[in-house]
C-alpha cells in the first residue's frame, strides 16, 4: 500500500466512525479539514520518517473513537500539524481562522506551543510557559488532543531513535499518563503506562504479556462458566445487558507483583467481569442492585470488598458497583456492575461528562487549570520542574505541617486536624477529640494550612464515628475509620444473626433464603448484615419479623375484629386512622370491651386491645406484665387501641403501693389526702407494719393519668413516706 492509499484508508476509517453520531454539516467540516491538511502536508514526513498526515489522521481517530470528543476536537486532530516547525510552508493564522474560525486556531495554537516545549531543550525562556498557560487555560481540549497525540506516538515508538524514545517515555510516564488519569481517561492512562513499561523494562513487559497469552484460554473458559447462570437470571428479569471480562493492565500486574512480592500466578484480581446494563435513566440504580442480587445469590460474596460508587459517585464522576465473589474452582473474581452511560463515563472520562452534562466544564477542572496557572507563572520554572510537579503532585495539592517536636508531615490540601492525628498513628486518630493549631484550640474538623504547628488532644472515651467520614480528606484516615466501624458492625451483626436464628427455632419456623429475601424487602435492606445489625441494635422488633411469616397480609384493626367477634358486636365500636385503631371511650357502659384487671389501665395510658374467646375485648396497658406473652403467642388477637379525646370524667380503678417509716398518724394523713385534698375515691386500703417500717396497698378511683400523677405527687410529700409506685393489681 503506497502513501496515498494509506492516507485515504485512514481518512475513510475516520469518516465511518464519525458518520454514526454526526450531522451531515459536521461531516462536511471533516472533509474540509482533511483537504486543507492534505494541501499543506501532502506526503511530507517527520524527521523519524513517519508520514505526518497519517499521524494526524490517527490522532483524530483516537479523539473520535477512544475519547469520544466532538467535531471541533477531531478537526483539530486532523489539523494539528499544519503549523509544524519542520515544514517549509506552514498554514498561517489568517488561513486557519478564515477557514475554520478563531476557536479552532486557539486550540491549534496551544498545541503548537506545547510541541515547542520539548524536554530536550531545558533552557526555555519563561515567556513560552506563559504562552502555554494561555493555551491550557483557554481550552482544556488542548490537553486532551495532546494526550491523543502522545498515545499515537507511543504506539509507534519503534520508529523513533533510542535517545528520543527515552525522552518520550519519561514525559509520558511523568506527565501525560497522570494527565490522562486526572481527566478520567483510564483506558488511555493504562495503555500509556503499559507502553512505558514496554520500553523501560522490556523483559518484565514481555514476561507478563506471554503469561497472559498462555492463560488466555483458561481465563476464557472460567469466564464462560462463571457468567452462564448470571446471564440466565438477567434474561429472566428481561434486562438488556452485555458481559465482558476486563484483564488488568500489564503495568498494573507488574506493579502488583513487585509491591506485594508475589508471582504472576499469585495475583488475585488478574481480571474483572463487567456487567453492563442498558437501563433507562430512572432505573439505573435499581437495575444495578438487581444484577448485584443475582450475582450474590449465585456466588459467595466478600462483604468487605463491596464498593458502592452508585449511591455516592467518585469525585471525578465515576459510577459503578464493585464486589468480589468466590467463583468456580474456588477462585475469587471481581465483578463490576454499571449501565451503558456509567461505562462510557468510566471509559471516556471528561468527554463523556461533557456529553451527559450538556457540554459545560466542571468547576473542578477550572480549579485544576488555575493551579497550573500558578505553577507556570513562576519565571524561574523550566520544563523539568513542570514534569516533576506532575510526577509528585498530580493527584492532589499538598500542605506541610509540623508536629510538636518539629517533624514535618505532608498532607493533601483540605486535610483536617483528625487527618493529621491518623497520619501520626491510627490509635491517636481513634481517640482524637481536637487539639491546638499554633497555640489556639480547634475542633476535629479544623482544616490545616501550610506551616501550622499542631498538638493533638485525646480521650480514652473517644471512638471513631460515622460522621467523621464526611470531613476526612486522606484515604488513610477514612480507611481506618471504616475498618473500625465495620468491625463494630460485624460484631453487632453476628449478635443479631444469633438472635434471629434463636427466635426462628423458638417459633418452629425455618429461616430459608426466600424468607430472608422477604425480610430484606420489607425493611429496604440490600444485605442481610444490615438486617442483623438493626435487630441487635433494637431497631427491629423480633415479633414484627414473626408477623411477616405468620400473617398473610397487613390488616387493619377493624378487619381483624370482623374475623374474631360477631358482626352485631361491631356496630357500637368506633375506629380511627383508616380503621387501624379501636377508639376506647372513657364511658365503659354497654360495650363489649372491658379494662383488664391485671394492669388496670387509666384514661391516658398507652393501651392495646386483646380479643378473648368468651369475655369480649380486654384493654391492657402496653406496660402490662402479660403484654409480651400475649403479643408473642397470640399476635392475631392483639389490636391497636387509643382513648377518645373527651372532657367528660369517668373513674378508673388503679392500685398504689406506698412504703415508708411507720410514724404515728401516717395512715390517717394518707387517707385524709385521698379523701379531702384530691377528691379521689378510695375502694380499699391494706397496711402492714414491721420493725418501724410500713407497706400499704391502696385501691383508688381516678379520672385519668394526670389525676393519678397528682395524687402520687401529694402522697410523696407526706412525712415518713419513702416510695409511692403504681401497682398492677
Amino acid at each position: 500500500m503506497d502513501i496515498q492509499e494509506q492516507i485515504v484508508y485512514r481518512y475513510e476509517n475516520l469518516k465511518s466512525i464519525c458518520r454514526f453520531n454526526w450531522e451531515p454539516a459536521d461531516l462536511e467540516k471533516i472533509e474540509k479539514a482533511f483537504d486543507f491538511a492534505k494541501g499543506i502536508l501532502g506526503e511530507k514526513r517527520f524527521k523519524h520518517g513517519g508520514v505526518i498526515l497519517n499521524h494526524s489522521l490517527e490522532v483524530a481517530t483516537i479523539i473520535a473513537q477512544e475519547i469520544g470528543m466532538g467535531p471541533d476536537s477531531v478537526i483539530c486532530g486532523i489539523l494539528h500539524n499544519v503549523m509544524y516547525a519542520g515544514l517549509e510552508q506552514k498554514a498561517t493564522q489568517k488561513e486557519i481562522e478564515t477557514e475554520f474560525g478563531k476557536r479552532i486556531f486557539s486550540i491549534l495554537g496551544g498545541m503548537a506551543k506545547i510541541n515547542a516545549l520539548g524536554t530536550d531543550t531545558v533552557d526555555i525562556h519563561s515567556e513560552n510557559y506563559r504562552k502555554l498557560l494561555l493555551a491550557l487555560a483557554g481550552d482544556v481540549r488542548v490537553i486532551i488532543i495532546k494526550i491523543a497525540d502522545r498515545l499515537q506516538v507511543m504506539r509507534n515508538l519503534d520508529v523513533y531513535e533510542l535517545e528520543s524514545r527515552a525522552r518520550l517515555v519519561t514525559e509520558t510516564a511523568y506527565l501525560y499518563a497522570p494527565l490522562a488519569h486526572r481527566l478520567g481517561l483510564y483506558a488511555i492512562n493504562s495503555e500509556l503506562l503499559d507502553l512505558c513499561l514496554k520500553y523501560q523494562k522490556p523483559e518484565a513487559y514481555n514476561y507478563v504479556v506471554n503469561r497472559l497469552k498462555e492463560t488466555e484460554t483458561e481465563r476464557a473458559n472460567f469466564v464462560a462458566e462463571f457468567v452462564k447462570p448470571i446471564e440466565i437470571k438477567l434474561r429472566n428479569k428481561d434486562l438488556e445487558f452485555s458481559m465482558k471480562a476486563r484483564t488488568k493492565s500489564i503495568s498494573s500486574i507488574h506493579n502488583k507483583m513487585n509491591k506485594q512480592d508475589v508471582s504472576y500466578d499469585e495475583v488475585m484480581d488478574l481480571f474483572a467481569i463487567r456487567i453492563i446494563l442498558d437501563s433507562k435513566p430512572e432505573n439505573e440504580k435499581s437495575d444495578c442492585w438487581v444484577a448485584y442480587s443475582f450475582v450474590t445469590e449465585e456466588y459467595q460474596t466478600n462483604p468487605n470488598r463491596l464498593r458502592d460508587w452508585i449511591t455516592i459517585p467518585k469525585s471525578n464522576g465515576y459510577e459503578s458497583l464493585h464486589t468480589t465473589v468466590l467463583g468456580p474452582h474456588g477462585k475469587w473474581v471481581e465483578i463490576q456492575i454499571r449501565t451503558k452511560r456509567m461505562d462510557e463515563v468510566a471509559e471516556k472520562g471528561l468527554a463523556a461528562h461533557w456529553k451527559y452534562k450538556g457540554g459545560k466544564e466542571q468547576s473542578g477542572y477550572d480549579a485544576w487549570l488555575a493551579e497550573i496557572r500558578n505553577i507556570l507563572e513562576n519565571p524561574e520554572l523550566n520544563v523539568v520542574d513542570f514534569i516533576d510537579h506532575f510526577r509528585t503532585d498530580i493527584y492532589s495539592d499538598e500542605i506541610f505541617v509540623f508536629t510538636p517536636k518539629g517533624d514535618l508531615k505532608k498532607l493533601p490540601k483540605g486535610a483536617t486536624m483528625l487527618d493529621f492525628a491518623y497520619e501520626i498513628h491510627s490509635r491517636l486518630g481513634d481517640t482524637c477529640v481536637g487539639g491546638k493549631v499554633n497555640g489556639a484550640k480547634v475542633t476535629l474538623k479544623h482544616k490545616l494550612k501550610n506551616g501550622d504547628h499542631i498538638e493533638i488532644d485525646t480521650s480514652s472515651n473517644q471512638t471513631p464515628k460515622l460522621d467523621w467520614l464526611e470531613f476526612l480528606a486522606t484515604s488513610k484516615a477514612k480507611n481506618r475509620v471504616k475498618a473500625s466501624l465495620n468491625e463494630e458492625r460485624k460484631v453487632m451483626a453476628a449478635q443479631g444473626k444469633e438472635i434471629l436464628l434463636r427466635k426462628f427455632k423458638n417459633w418452629k419456623l425455618e429461616l430459608t433464603d426466600e424468607g430472608m429475601r422477604r425480610m430484606l424487602k420489607k425493611y429496604g435492606f440490600k444485605l442481610a448484615q444490615d438486617l442483623y445489625y438493626d435487630l441487635a441494635a433494637g431497631k427491629i422488633d423480633p415479633l414484627e419479623i414473626k408477623s411477616i411469616f405468620t400473617e398473610k397480609e397487613e390488616v387493619t384493626t377493624k378487619l381483624k375484629l370482623e374475623e374474631l367477634i360477631p358482626k352485631k358486636d361491631l356496630k357500637d365500636l368506633a375506629f380511627e386512622g383508616g380503621d387501624d385503631y379501636l377508639v376506647i371511650d372513657n364511658n365503659l357502659k354497654d360495650i363489649i370491651y372491658k379494662l383488664a384487671q391485671c394492669c388496670n389501665p387509666v384514661f391516658g395510658d398507652s393501651i392495646f386491645g386483646f380479643v378473648t374467646i368468651n369475655e369480649g375485648i380486654k384493654i391492657h396497658r402496653n406496660g402490662c406484665p402479660n403484654a409480651p406473652q400475649m403479643k408473642e403467642r397470640f399476635p392475631y388477637r392483639v389490636i391497636k387501641a387509643k382513648w377518645r379525646d373527651t372532657t367528660s370524667k369517668s373513674s378508673f380503678l388503679t392500685t398504689l403501693h406506698v412504703s415508708g417509716i411507720d410514724e404515728m398518724g401516717i395512715v390517717t394523713e394518707i387517707t385524709h389526702i385521698i379523701a379531702k385534698d384530691v377528691g379521689v375515691q378510695m375502694r380499699s386500703i391494706n397496711v402492714e407494719s414491721d420493725k418501724g417500717k410500713f407497706d400499704g396497698k391502696l385501691k383508688v378511683l381516678v379520672y385519668n393519668t394526670e389525676h393519678l400523677d397528682f395524687l402520687i405527687h401529694k402522697l410523696k410529700k407526706v412525712k415518713g413516706v419513702v416510695s409511692v409506685t403504681r401497682g398492677e393489681q
